[in-house]
């Protein structure tokens, strides 16, 4: 299979190329590619021809979306547009990988696929933006939800937690921001798995279970050896942060679990996650 994968260097590209090891694979960063630059995107998708388009590429920094909503709408919304729009040129698939935040996370039970999204913060707004122009554009289209993503070598939440312990002091996480940590090695296999098959549509796929930011930094602390770290619980609202965050949005896997597509739970990923040199040290 012919597969082009944007974001290539980010965490999830990353580990994607890891999981399509023996197919033809073209992975593209910001560097060689601006997806809102619809005649390059054109050119690339044109030139390579591929099957399939996994559309890792995102600015996912809230507080930087929530300053400046109208990048955040460019890159995630726009640029994803002009990836559904090479993809139909060329006669593609297209996969969008989309986040938990495009839901307020005041429904108080998982998210089913068919639930309808409610974004609460520029970041999943725009992301919302990008689920409804693949929708619009492409017949042939999976559109996965994520949420929390971390891997070995990213600026992610368990590389954060390890590298606030060296300051010293008192770490405060919240309790009101539940969600599932998702390990990118098991949601690039999800994909590759999700991708040789026809079966279109909305998949929610994280790493099964769900926890607080709290409790979720209480088991990185655990895993790395630092349970002697002061941790204390606190609520969003104590941050003060210019965004909000959905309170519970834990996503319910039913259409990829229809067809034998499962993640494990999420304490089983982030431990074997732990066992890797770099996740050990933090980086």
């Amino acid at each position: 299979m012919r597969i082009l994968i944007t974001g290539g260097r980010g965490q999830l590209g990353r580990e994607l190329q890891r999981a399509l090891s023996g197919q033809t694979v073209l992975a593209v960063d910001l560097d060689e590619l601006d997806v809102t630059d619809g005649a390059a995107v054109g050119r690339a998708v044109g030139q390579f021809r591929p099957q399939v388009v996994i559309h890792a590429a995102a600015y996912t920094d809230t507080a930087g979306c929530e300053a400046d909503p109208e990048l955040a709408m460019r890159v995630n919304g726009e640029g994803t547009r002009q990836i559904a729009l090479a993809c139909r040129e060329s006669d593609a698939a297209m996969l969008y990988v989309s986040t938990n935040e495009v839901f307020d996370g005041q429904k108080g039970k998982p998210y089913l696929e068919s639930d309808e999204p409610e974004p609460i913060n520029a970041y999943g707004r725009s992301k919302l933006a990008g689920e409804r122009y693949v929708q619009s554009i492409l017949d042939r289209f999976y559109i996965v939800r994520t949420a929390w993503l971390y891997a070995a070598g990213g600026n992610n939440f368990p590389s954060k937690v390890l590298r606030a312990t060296a300051n010293g002091g008192e770490l405060r996480f919240v309790t009101d921001e539940v969600a599932s940590p998702t390990w990118a090695r098991d949601l690039a296999q999800a994909i590759v798995a999700l991708i040789g098959r026809p079966t279109y549509g909305i998949y929610h796929l994280t790493n099964s279970g769900f926890c607080s930011r709290y409790e979720w930094a209480q088991r990185v602390l655990e895993l790395a050896g630092r349970g002697d770290v002061a941790l204390r619980p606190v609520v969003q609202a104590e941050y003060g942060a210019p965004y909000r965050k959905p309170p519970y949005s834990e996503l319910a896997n039913r259409a990829a679990a229809a067809l034998g597509i499962v993640l494990r739970p999420w304490q089983e990923a982030l431990q074997e996650y732990f066992l890797t040199a770099p996740a050990r040290a933090g980086r």
